[in-house]
């Protein structure tokens, strides 16, 4: 059982910076891999980048490269989204979720993680 909490939402200007943290309980943090998620209002949720268990390997959606980084302190049991250069597109509540699939692959369907946060709101304004 892995319990997620986000932290680090909140309203920015556009091509300021924010960085999300998701803290994990439990003993196995460093077993699952680690990804965020983003939901506009009125769209479905949606994948933005994944970490392998060791944090050595990352994946993004097209529009975040560059300006997105995800990383992962498994001393800590935290996941973070370093994110820059913002715009108003990037405005939705971000989750953070885990998934114990196989640590070969990256996944970016909902339904393939086992474990949700309870999100925080990023507001980005024009």
């Amino acid at each position: 059982q892995v319990q997620l909490v986000e932290s680090g939402g909140g309203l920015v200007q556009a091509g300021g910076s924010l960085r999300l943290s998701c803290a994990a309980s439990g003993r196995t943090f460093s077993s699952y891999g680690m990804a965020w998620f983003r939901q506009a209002p009125g769209k479905e949720r949606e994948f933005v980048a994944a970490i392998s268990v060791s944090g050595e390997s990352t994946y993004y959606i097209d529009s975040v490269k560059g300006r997105f980084t995800i990383s992962r302190d498994n001393a800590l049991n935290t996941v973070y989204l370093q994110m820059n250069s913002l715009n108003p597109e990037d405005t939705a509540v971000y989750y953070c979720a885990a998934t114990n699939k196989n640590k070969k692959y990256f996944y970016t369907r909902t339904a393939d993680y086992n474990y949700w946060g309870q999100g925080t709101q990023v507001t980005v304004s024009s």
